[in-house]
């Protein structure tokens, strides 16, 4: 399986460009989409999921023509966007069973079979006759999951999922991604670094409608191996360190110096020290590039 991205650009009415010329190609397992808000996520996945049009490019997924062929790819589509909103005092149960009738499921046997299915698999088997208004938030994109499984998709979108999560909630989120990623094609569109340290097999950093970087995250820590520095500075030196070297990241520590990261080939000068590199590293190193 794969979906195939070529040259798609999209530039919305008030002039901005959401889409620049973007090319990324996309195979089975979950790939992660790594970008800060704004960097134009959400408007690749509202075009994958075929929700608007881009203004030239095209898209494929295997055989399908997703530009020519969007009821085509929505019969294997499962997509999660960012905000969902459910019909108020329906049960999961309930809810789920529409949903499946929307998709086709048109044997009440076999909905009802796949609605026990995706409740199971999203832990969510002992709380089906709730409403899923009154879940709470991990909850509720549980049941995101497990709506978007009612048709066995083969391409799934996941739209910036684990916001607002706490620990807890975004870990059993995230189990039951994990489940579901070894047969798909799974897209996970994040501006959290640890989301795809967790999860992802491969990824790619994405800023102003552009793709910057495209690798595995092991490989892409591995190539900063001995090329990041950290240093404790006074909090009015950073603006000199940053006018002198590429600081990637800053902090404070208990006794209000500053911890700053810094990248580059070689030891900057002697009162650095060398560190272990970490897929944030890379993040912003590529959005620096």
């Amino acid at each position: 399986m794969q979906l195939v991205i070529d040259q798609l650009n999209k530039t919305y009415p008030n002039g901005v460009k959401a889409l620049d010329n973007l090319n990324l190609e996309i195979g089975q397992g979950m790939f992660g989409l790594l970008g800060p808000n704004g960097a134009g996520k959400s408007s690749l996945m509202r075009t994958i999921a075929t929700l608007q049009i881009p203004d030239s490019g095209s898209l494929y997924f295997n055989e399908i023509n997703i530009l020519n062929q969007a009821q085509e790819l929505r019969k294997v589509l499962g997509y999660l966007p960012q905000k969902f909103g459910v019909y108020p005092k329906m049960s999961a149960e309930k809810l789920l069973n529409y949903f499946g009738i929307l998709k086709g499921l048109r044997s009440k046997k076999e909905r009802n079979i796949m609605v026990q299915k995706v409740l199971e698999l999203t832990n969510l088997d002992d709380v089906k006759k709730k409403s899923v208004s009154d879940y709470s938030g991990g909850m509720k994109q549980r049941f995101g999951i497990a709506q978007l499984l009612m048709n066995n998709p083969k391409l799934i979108i996941v739209d910036e999922p684990t916001a607002g999560l706490d620990p807890a909630e975004r870990n059993r989120f995230l189990n039951v991604l994990r489940e579901v990623s070894s047969a798909n094609t799974v897209i996970f569109s994040t501006h959290i670094v640890d989301d795809v340290r967790d999860l992802c097999n491969n990824m790619a950093i994405m800023n102003s409608g552009k793709i910057l970087q495209k690798a595995k995250p092991t490989e892409a820590i591995q190539s900063l191996k001995s090329k990041i520095w950290k240093k404790n500075i006074l909090n009015e030196e950073l603006e000199i360190y940053k006018s002198k070297f590429q600081v990637l990241s800053s902090g404070f520590n208990e006794d209000n110096t500053i911890k700053i990261r810094v990248y580059a080939d070689s030891r900057p000068n002697e009162s650095f020290e060398n560190v272990k590199a970490n897929l944030e590293d890379v993040y912003f190193i590529g959005l620096q590039k």
